[in-house]
């Protein structure tokens, strides 16, 4: 089995750039017009030039505004309930990407809600204790030891880190574990680990009313103290049905749905509930994608109009997913 390796969680380092017209102003107030004389051809030359590249560049970026702008007022003032877990939480680079995304979406009108993983990170203790993660149809067997790591890493780590991360990009965010917005159903066969009963939306609802992201790790308790491990797709999926969102996105580790698991090329773009069920009767949709499928399946049926499993190994994969018509992965529809 591959070691699994992680990487800090560290902030991204900002990197600002002077504005280019004030720089052009100065340098024109405080250079004689004399210097400009002996300029030769080949440098008015690669000025235009440049000053073409500029023109284009802008007339790119004006024409992808316009396009996005039919995709911002679909999902203004919606609900998007996003699943952070996987090949995103492993680079650095990819983090910082994620986060943009998240900001960039909140600023823009979305009601943003977060369920993160942790996986990796989680794996990486566990190793360096001497513990073999274990897992049963994508699920995590947590007897009380994994608990404790399963806590400290999700609910002591991870959390934090991530609305630190996202208020330094300037959003409003807060942590929130799982305890205290859900019951559970426990399923004693994975040990410590829990379904969702029912999720209460209420303290959710007046964060995002008030343009703040809650971040919840998906750890919760039962009625006596005991804690208990939720798998993240779960309670994102939980979270997102309870909410009545417009939109449920889990980032993962592969493009999307595959019709051929073997065959990264062959990326399901969209599909509804009866085909996802073909297709795990058929055995072509198994192991860790069943719960993920699953929580989106009882999403829609909870009333959530659209669900996605996206490549979170792709840069702004959530920007693709939301504000263009390729997508980013596979949408699920009801």
């Amino acid at each position: 089995m591959l070691t699994a390796k992680t990487l800090p969680l560290t902030f991204p380092h900002s990197k600002h750039m002077g504005n280019s017209n004030a720089f052009a102003l100065s340098f024109l107030n405080k250079t004689p017009l004399a210097k400009f004389k002996r300029y030769n051809k080949i440098t008015s030359l690669k000025s235009s030039f440049q000053s073409n590249e500029d023109l284009i560049s802008a007339q790119t970026r004006v024409k992808i505004l316009s396009e996005a702008g039919s995709f911002i007022q679909k999902f203004r003032g919606k609900t998007i309930v996003i699943k952070y877990g996987g090949a995103a939480m492993r680079s650095e680079a990819l983090q910082a990407s994620v986060i943009a995304d998240i900001v960039l979406l909140s600023s823009i009108g979305l009601r943003i809600v977060v369920v993160h993983g942790g996986g990796p990170e989680i794996n990486h203790w566990l190793e360096r204790l001497g513990i073999k993660p274990n897992f049963v149809n994508g699920l995590r067997v947590t007897d009380a030891l994994t608990m404790e790591i399963v806590s400290m890493v999700l609910v002591g780590k991870v959390n934090p880190h991530f609305v630190a991360w996202i208020k330094k990009d300037g959003a409003a965010a807060v942590e929130l574990p799982a305890i205290g917005i859900c019951t559970l159903r426990p399923t004693p066969q994975l040990g410590y680990v829990a379904d969702i009963s029912e999720v209460d939306p209420t303290m959710l609802q007046l964060y995002v009313d008030n343009n703040i992201i809650p971040v919840i790790a998906p750890v919760a308790a039962d009625e006596a103290g005991q804690l208990y491990n939720i798998n993240a797709d779960i309670m994102a999926g939980e979270v997102a049905g309870a909410m009545g969102a417009e939109k449920l996105i889990l980032l993962t580790d592969v493009a999307g749905i595959l019709e051929d698991r073997d065959n990264p090329e062959s990326l399901v773009k969209e599909i509804d509930i009866r085909g996802v069920k073909k297709m795990i009767d058929e055995g072509k949709i198994a192991g860790g994608m069943i719960p993920k499928v699953n929580c989106c399946l009882r999403a829609l049926a909870q009333g959530v109009r659209t669900t996605s499993i996206i490549d979170g190994r792709l840069k702004h994969s959530l920007l693709l997913e939301v504000l263009t018509d390729e997508g980013a992965g596979t949408m699920i529809t009801g």
